[in-house]
């Protein structure tokens, strides 16, 4: 899979425990939150909208 284009920020406010868990479970698998969370957002748009989703929406644009 090719980088994704990481030019925007998403800022999210979570509990400071939940925070500490997440960052040690993501350490356990050797990625970082951020790649984590990527992974989990990317995962929820192709559920969403399928694997092709970023062609659907060139083609609304044309």
């Amino acid at each position: 899979m090719s980088k994704e284009n990481r030019t925007a920020r998403l800022t999210l406010l979570i509990d400071p425990e939940k925070k500490t868990a997440f960052e040690e479970l993501c350490k356990a698998e050797d990625v970082t939150p951020s790649q984590k969370v990527r992974q989990f957002i990317r995962e929820y748009v192709e559920h969403k909208l399928g694997p092709d989703w970023r062609e659907q929406r060139t083609s609304k644009r044309d």
